[in-house]
């Protein structure tokens, strides 16, 4: 049987879930009967089932998965959480076969969930498409394993390296990238648990931070503003989203409301300013259980986590435009893992290895 072949279906379906299904992993499911999948599902949204209850739910002939092989991109479940255990369904559903593409780092389950199967006499496969499964997991395995989230580093710089001009007219963000490239940022959003900006591109650009040009959830806002100087009329202190400020002024967490009608909480987190910042705004992230962070800037804020070695990915565009002097882009030193053209500007991602 090609186990690859279901194992890339597991994973489409997972991609379904990213952005959704947090602080649980959005994992991707197929049940297969004679070389013919009967069955499909990944992880609801969080307090929902999981992809292995949603894809037996779906089989229309349950007769047939005692004679079926279920493929997972992680490792099911030995644990009762919000749902029970996927490993005590599929015994109890008596799915001879298990194929799964990576083992679960978290210590509730970390190879319990193959165990208890194996104890049930299950034939089970571990390790198909590994690494793409890990990659897709990645959001997960860094809360697990790092106690921060997954860092993604963003910005856009011209074709002479400047990420800003030094002075400019009007409180509005300057586009260096086109409108495809900004969209895709959207999409981005929309994918990640949080967003965070530091204080001088609040009082320049007065950004909202939102998926405004894409469908999906708006993330979590993390404002750095060490002395509080950020106007509270700035957008992102509308009430429309949960903001956490960083910052190192005693202040008591408030309530904004939106017109009435909405109401978020806006938090404050004292950290010291001295020294390890980005390892301090890290552990406030964990504690508040945010599994991914994009951070958009500006330069001062992406070098700080550049310097403290802080990051797992670079996503860097670089615009048709030439600006001559401005604000030099983050210094940094990595691999580069791929590089893509969109329209007249060029996508470069970057790995911390």
């Amino acid at each position: 049987m090609n186990h690859e072949k279901y194992i890339q279906r597991c994973l489409e379906l997972a991609k379904k879930g990213i952005g959704t299904t947090r602080p649980n992993p959005s994992v991707g499911a197929v049940i297969v009967y004679e070389n013919k999948i009967i069955g499909e599902g990944f992880t609801s949204p969080y307090g929902g089932p999981h992809a292995e209850v949603n894809a037996i739910n779906s089989v229309q002939n349950q007769d047939l998965l005692k004679e079926a092989t279920i493929y997972v991109t992680l490792e099911p479940c030995s644990h009762h959480g919000k749902t029970p255990p996927c490993a005590d369904l599929i015994i109890e559903k008596e799915i001879p076969n298990i194929v799964i593409g990576c083992l679960d780092t978290n210590n509730l389950v970390g190879g319990k969930g193959i165990e208890r199967l194996k104890k049930a006499g299950r034939n089970v496969i571990v390790g198909v498409c590994e690494e793409a499964c890990k990659e897709h997991h990645k959001r997960f395995f860094t809360v697990q394993n790092k106690k921060r989230p997954y860092i993604i580093l963003k910005w856009a710089e011209t074709k002479d390296g400047f990420i800003a001009p030094l002075t400019k007219e009007e409180q509005k963000p300057v586009w260096i990238s086109n409108q495809y490239s900004q969209q895709l940022v959207h999409k981005w959003r929309s994918e990640e648990h949080a967003i965070l900006v530091g204080t001088n591109t609040v009082i320049a650009d007065n950004p909202s931070l939102t998926v405004r040009s894409w469908s999906g959830n708006n993330p979590i806002r993390i404002v750095i503003d060490k002395s509080l100087r950020i106007p509270t009329e700035a957008t992102v202190f509308d009430g429309n989203i949960q903001t956490i400020v960083i910052t190192e002024v005693e202040k008591k967490t408030d309530v904004i409301s939106n017109d009435g009608e909405k109401s978020h909480v806006l938090i404050y987190e004292k950290i010291d300013f001295s020294s390890r910042i980005a390892e301090q705004i890290c552990e406030v992230l964990h504690k508040h259980q945010i599994q991914s962070i994009i951070i958009e800037g500006g330069a001062q804020t992406l070098q700080t986590f550049i310097n403290e070695n802080l990051w797992d990915e670079a996503r860097i565009f670089t615009g048709d435009i030439s600006i001559k002097e401005g604000v030099e882009r983050p210094v940094f030193n990595a691999k580069l893992s791929s590089e893509e053209k969109i329209d007249n500007d060029i996508l470069r991602i970057y790995r911390n290895d």
